[in-house]
């Protein structure tokens, strides 16, 4: 059962990835958004003139961030750095930071509805997303797998 949920958690956060960085990368180098089929408009209520910063925020927080959790769900390394920020001292890194991404793509789009940015079948999905990432992340399975053993 500990793998089971592990690989749901590493399905759900690939999937994030798989969109986030396309997305991301397209709307740096398009920030009118027209590539994506996104008007400028939806932008009205929101602090940006263009979607050079949302671009920016999806693919490295959204995307790339999630690639670096992605490489630990899988491979269980440590990384130093990762490990001394990580609150939770008895887990491995990958796991907290696959909560704190849940938390944040959960907050993204609710900053998305906040500013008006439309309301579409993508903020469903993506809020489940990030909601299921939590979820998955705190079964007693998951956090058993990715437990630091302290012997």
């Amino acid at each position: 059962m500990k793998r089971i949920t592990s690989y749901i958690l590493i399905l759900l956060i690939a999937f994030q990835v798989i969109s986030a960085v396309p997305a991301g990368w397209i709307l740096i180098s398009d920030p009118s958004g027209e590539k994506l089929g996104l008007p400028i408009i939806l932008l009205n209520q929101a602090p940006f003139d263009n979607f050079l910063i949302p671009g920016l925020f999806l693919f490295f927080i959204l995307g790339l961030l999630p690639l670096l959790i992605l490489y630990g769900l899988i491979t269980k390394k440590e990384l130093k750095f990762f490990q001394k920020i990580n609150i939770y001292k008895n887990h491995h890194w990958s796991w907290s930071f696959s909560y704190y991404f849940g938390l944040v793509l959960i907050v993204w789009i609710n900053m998305q509805l906040y500013f008006r940015i439309g309301f579409d079948l993508l903020h469903l999905i993506y809020s489940m997303l990030g909601i299921c990432i939590v979820f998955i992340s705190h079964l007693p399975a998951t956090r058993a797998y990715y437990r630091i053993n302290k012997d």
